[in-house]
């Protein structure tokens, strides 16, 4: 009943605001992910808001975001952006600073700024989804057996054929000194040495002739399914989907998944500050975010947890942080630039 007057306060302060309808971009990344959004997220606050939301997919990173800043086009209003990039959206401006003191209590009255898990509240966002990058393979590709660790992944005599990955630094980088023998917990101090980024190259370098790079997360599960390539990297939840819904042939290997955080963020420079930061409210709520469970990512509100059944839990990333590495958004907002320049030249040789 609260989430119900919740809403319909929403939906009259809006329509206070006047009598024209109102409209919102609000930019994902599609695939299942984005319809699970546009159905717990998306269509309940455009019924309980009469707003209009623009719903347009995107393939991460900061690059549009920097366009439309330094151009003074700003075309969206709100932004999913994974916490690995938040950092340096933050720093250079493309996003506002959130005042989380706006955001509701959960469900079963818990103040927000308890009801969230620490990471979710960044200074520039609120959390959405608890996420993680792992890697899958069909099951046909390997008959005798699959790859079961990240150095399976870039050993291409035992299990041959193409490796579908996203065409970024971030995860890949890590992955290769990972293979290569690095400790999870030493990964981010290696990288950032010069001798730490050669060696990362050098082993992405072994596999670099058995790639297939895509641009974004919806690739993924399709490079398995039309055999476009043997194994790919993945969002956790792609794969997932694909299994659950399709009946896809294809295993999740958890072994060095990179996990991270996404939140919902509001670009800087958006004339609908106060409409997007509504939608956010609405968005990080109790119910809309255990919703996420469909895709097999975690919500960021204890109060969200509370409500998954327990068989549901150990499909999420947070049943498996024992054997992966929690994503350093600081150090790619320190190193992003320059290690972007030189995967772009790397790729190119």
């Amino acid at each position: 009943m609260k989430r119900r007057l919740f809403w319909l306060a929403g939906a009259l302060a809006l329509g206070a605001q006047g009598a024209v309808a109102q409209e919102l971009t609000v930019t994902s990344f599609g695939g299942a992910y984005g319809a699970a959004q546009k159905e717990h997220m998306i269509d309940p606050y455009v019924a309980a808001s009469g707003v209009n939301i623009l719903f347009e997919d995107y393939g991460g990173g900061v690059a549009e975001m920097k366009a439309q800043s330094e151009s003074g086009n700003i075309q969206w209003d709100v932004v999913d952006i994974e916490v690995i990039d938040l950092e340096r959206a933050c720093s250079e401006g493309y996003v506002a600073v959130i005042d989380h003191s706006i955001l509701p209590p959960g469900d079963d009255g818990t103040p927000a700024a308890e009801d969230f898990i620490p990471e979710a509240l960044h200074e520039c966002g609120v959390g959405n989804i608890v996420w993680s990058i792992i890697f899958a393979y069909a099951d046909g590709a390997y008959p005798d057996g699959g790859p079961q660790t990240i150095a399976d992944f870039f050993d291409t005599e035992a299990f041959p054929g193409k490796r579908g990955l996203r065409k970024r630094p971030q995860v890949n980088m890590e992955w290769a000194l990972m293979a290569d023998g690095v400790a999870p917990g030493d990964v981010y101090e290696v990288l950032a040495t010069e001798e730490g980024q050669q060696r990362a190259f050098a082993k992405l370098e072994t596999i670099k002739e058995d790639i297939v790079w895509y641009d974004s997360w919806s690739q993924a599960p399709v490079l398995l399914n039309d055999g476009g390539a043997q194994m790919v990297q993945s969002a956790n939840g792609r794969i997932y989907a694909a299994i659950k819904d399709e009946g896809a042939p294809f295993n999740m290997i958890w072994d060095s998944h990179v996990y991270d955080l996404d939140v919902w963020a509001v670009m800087e420079g958006t004339e609908k500050e106060e409409l997007a930061l509504d939608f956010i409210k609405f968005a990080t709520q109790t119910v809309p975010l255990s919703g996420m469970q469909d895709v097999a990512y975690g919500p960021t509100r204890r109060s969200a947890q509370a409500l998954l059944p327990e068989d549901v839990k150990q499909d999420l990333p947070t049943a498996h942080l024992d054997k992966g590495v929690k994503a350093d958004g600081i150090f790619w907002a320190d190193f992003g630039e320059s290690l972007g320049e030189k995967f772009n030249e790397w790729l190119l040789q």
